[in-house]
């Protein structure tokens, strides 16, 4: 419990300095679309693993993480 919580800590906060860039720069322009996708479609199945698993961890962890590649994405297709 005490790994798969440190894990899904450090995992979920590392989304957290690329959107506050996105944020300030109004920019996502730089960044792979393809990989944001993958990475998108990637968590929502965590979402669904952990929810078949019933651990909430998983699913409270990638739900977050899936809140901020959102987020990330939004600035990535506003730019033309």
């Amino acid at each position: 419990m005490l790994i798969g919580g440190a894990a899904a800590l450090l995992t979920t906060a590392s989304n957290v300095p690329q959107l506050k860039k996105c944020w300030e720069t109004r920019s996502a322009g730089d960044l792979s679309l393809k990989m944001l996708l993958a990475l998108a479609s990637g968590v929502a199945l965590w979402i669904a693993y952990g929810g078949l698993k019933a651990d909430w961890v998983i699913v409270a962890a990638n739900t977050v993480s899936l809140a901020l590649v959102l987020g990330i994405l939004y600035f990535r297709l506003r730019e033309p």
